[in-house]
């Protein structure tokens, strides 16, 4: 969620001979509470995740990513996104 983060990590990657792509998938505050709730109820999380978790949503716009919104697609669909581009 902050782009010092992505920076620094890829400072510290040899990318002379690969293009590189930035990915962030981000979707709508329902669709991740509804997601981050099966967590908590499974005991994987602990319930104060979903409110940082949708504070921090805002964030992933400022990011020089590529944006990929998952709120309604499958892991094989968002596969077949990130495989496109």
């Amino acid at each position: 969620h902050e782009q010092e983060i992505i920076d620094e990590i890829l400072s510290r990657v040899d990318t002379a001979n690969y293009k590189v792509f930035c990915i962030s998938l981000v979707c709508d505050a329902e669709s991740l509470k509804r997601r981050l709730q099966k967590d908590v109820t499974s005991g994987i999380r602990a319930n104060d995740v979903i409110t940082r978790s949708i504070a921090r949503l805002p964030l992933y716009d400022k990011l020089n990513t590529i944006k990929i919104n998952v709120s309604n697609v499958t892991a094989a669909q968002t596969a077949a996104k990130i495989a496109h581009l």
